[in-house]
């Protein structure tokens, strides 16, 4: 006969597991409408919001799932190869977002229009700016001889904090954009707030797997 707790146990995996997925669904779904909306290619100001919503709603979303234990597609590799898979995403995703920030700055450029006077702007410039320290140092957690003198556990901690001060960074861009008067001419009515409650669930999903994630090493090591 299965226990209460027991019972409690599975209804919070599968709720995990459920979670994990509506994530995946959500950020690709995300990536795709925006896409649509944007039409990459039809302006030059068009490749902003499509490689910006590619890198922070789905590549760092998909390399942050990477490492979760319910819904991660890699969950059967082993942990080396999920950490390779991590790095080539974050590498896409610093990519695309490099990219997009150029795509805006140089169409504010030929339009003479000043550039980062928004919150949009400001926080997307700083996010950028931080995802570009992120992969930098992340190098260590590769290379563990560039790192003397620290221990490879303190180097992973670090590394998950400030990927998910990141991550929010880059979700809270992402609204803000959601926000822009290019967007709200063009999304209305409950579409928008559809729109808004993608980064905004991603964000509570990737916040929940890392804080759990080193909640649970410290019950097991205590």
């Amino acid at each position: 006969m299965v226990s209460h707790t027991e019972s409690e146990s599975r209804i919070y995996s599968y709720a995990r597991i459920l979670s994990g997925i509506f994530t995946h669904v959500m950020c690709a779904a995300f990536t795709v409408f925006v896409s649509v909306l944007a039409k990459p290619g039809s302006s030059l100001f068009s490749w902003h919001p499509f490689l910006m919503t590619l890198a922070f709603s789905f590549l760092m979303t998909e390399a942050l799932l990477i490492f979760s234990p319910h819904s991660s597609p890699a969950r059967k590799f082993p942990h080396k190869t999920k950490g390779r898979l991590h790095w080539i995403l974050q590498f896409l995703c610093a990519s695309c977002s490099v990219l997009g920030l150029g795509a805006i700055s140089y169409n504010k450029h030929l339009n003479g229009k000043p550039h980062f006077t928004s919150w949009h702007g400001l926080v997307g410039l700083v996010t950028v700016c931080i995802v570009g320290m992120q992969s930098v140092g992340a190098l260590p957690l590769i290379y563990h001889k560039l790192a003397k003198g620290w221990s490879l556990a303190k180097l992973k901690r670090y590394h998950a904090a400030s990927g998910l001060i990141t991550y929010l960074l880059g979700s809270a861009s992402l609204l803000l954009g959601i926000c822009s008067l290019w967007f709200t001419a063009s999304v209305t009515g409950n579409s928008w707030y559809l729109a808004a409650l993608c980064p905004t669930f991603s964000a509570f999903a990737i916040m929940s797997q890392v804080t759990n994630a080193y909640m649970a090493k410290k019950r097991l090591q205590s």
